[in-house]
């Protein structure tokens, strides 16, 4: 559950990098604080032996209905970051399950990986991916998040 997560809050750190309305001390703290949040929620609700199990109550989705998810809201509220600066897409859907994190954009958008990890060697892959390690750096996706313990690259849709 811990790669899953931090694969997710990388991913959406990366998103929020893109809009630089946080300062980067406070987005540390928020990737943190979402950390946090997300482990507790997610506790009791992963089980790897059934991934599709708890995928609902896993998603982490914003649209015109659910303009906030509970959980950013919490890290924000904790990191002292205004909601509106993290600057996220106005309809976006995460799905953290055991084993893969994928995402999309719209409703009618492909599903798109954002990290797969291997269950026997803890390895991760990711259909995103840059040359650079350097976290910083300007990236030409939104989708573009790094690692360097990912082993290979692998397109597929969840």
């Amino acid at each position: 559950m811990r790669n899953e997560i931090a694969a997710v809050v990388s991913f959406l750190k990366r998103l929020v990098k893109l809009k630089n309305k946080v300062e980067v001390e406070k987005m540390d703290l928020f990737a943190e604080r979402l950390t946090v949040a997300l482990q507790e929620k997610f506790e009791g609700h992963w089980v790897p032996e059934k991934p599709s199990k708890g995928q609902a109550y896993r998603c982490i989705r914003v649209n015109a209905f659910h303009k906030y998810d509970q959980e950013l809201l919490r890290a924000c509220s904790e990191s002292g970051v205004h909601y509106g600066d993290l600057g996220l897409p106005w309809e976006i859907t995460l799905w953290v399950d055991p084993g893969e994190v994928c995402g999309r954009y719209g409703e009618q958008n492909f599903h798109f990986s954002i990290a797969t990890f291997s269950s026997d060697k803890d390895e991760m892959t990711s259909d995103y991916h840059s040359g650079s390690s350097d976290e910083g750096s300007t990236r030409s996706s939104p989708l573009t998040i790094t690692n360097r313990n990912w082993v290979h690259i692998r397109i597929h849709a969840c």
